[in-house]
């Protein structure tokens, strides 16, 4: 029986890294932002390498969604997928995976505004999902009747031995020692637009140093985050 992790997260939260440690896995298959072809299709957004993206992938909500309700590849007890909802624009959503096992990645909104407005224009909070992120979680946690595993990325930097020791505990698997090392470089699992945004992640074979104090954002940067605040603190509070 396929154990099917859906791991929900905003962009620039150390999610890649997170896909890299599960995938470092030799019981563990991952998949990229299944459904990243299929929002930038319906969404119009111009994102970077959007029209390289749609023309790679899988753009039909309902084909994608099958897919990744099925077997792993190559046959792995273990499927890590990395989704985002914000990107969930189309007729399917969290309801629609009742047999995953859901997980969410948070990082401080003052971190992830700071990186994401190097890599693409940064025009409203709604780009970076916490709101949506936070609608899942109390979806699944509604379903469930108690909450599902919380990661905070700091956590995961600070201590990634015991943060992913709990993750793994909560999600029903074994802890992997592998989860902490992976090759550099670009890996087969990546989306097409890893050319843009995995610089920094396909430079690194293990999680980065613990972070240090948030960074000083001023005018429209300091909105957008501060516009992101209590979703994150809401979340956060049921951290593992």
């Amino acid at each position: 029986m396929t154990l099917r992790i859906a791991m929900w997260s905003g962009p620039r939260n150390i999610s890649t890294a997170m896909m890299r440690s599960f995938g470092a896995r030799e019981d563990c298959a991952v998949s990229d932002e299944p459904f990243y072809g299929a929002f930038l299709k319906a969404s119009g957004e111009p994102h970077p390498m959007a029209a390289e993206t749609i023309a790679d992938m899988d753009c039909d909500w309902r084909s994608v969604t099958q897919t990744q309700s099925g077997e792993a590849p190559d046959g792995k007890p273990i499927w890590y997928q990395k989704h985002m909802p914000h990107h969930m624009v189309g007729p399917i959503d969290i309801r629609d995976f009742p047999d995953h096992a859901h997980a969410f990645l948070i990082r401080a909104p003052d971190r992830v505004v700071a990186s994401y407005r190097n890599k693409n224009e940064l025009r409203t909070p709604q780009m970076l999902g916490f709101a949506q992120l936070r609608e899942y979680f109390e979806i699944e946690s509604e379903r469930l009747g108690r909450a599902p595993p919380v990661v905070d990325s700091d956590d995961i930097l600070r201590n990634p031995v015991g943060t992913l020791e709990k993750l793994c505990a909560a999600l029903g698997m074994p802890w992997d020692p592998a989860m902490l090392a992976w090759e550099k470089g670009p890996h087969a699992e990546d989306g097409v637009w890893g050319a843009h945004w995995y610089d920094k992640v396909n430079a690194s074979t293990g999680f980065g140093a613990a972070p240090a104090g948030l960074p000083e954002l001023t005018g429209a940067y300091a909105e957008v985050a501060e516009a992101c605040r209590d979703d994150y603190e809401t979340l956060k509070k049921h951290a593992i």
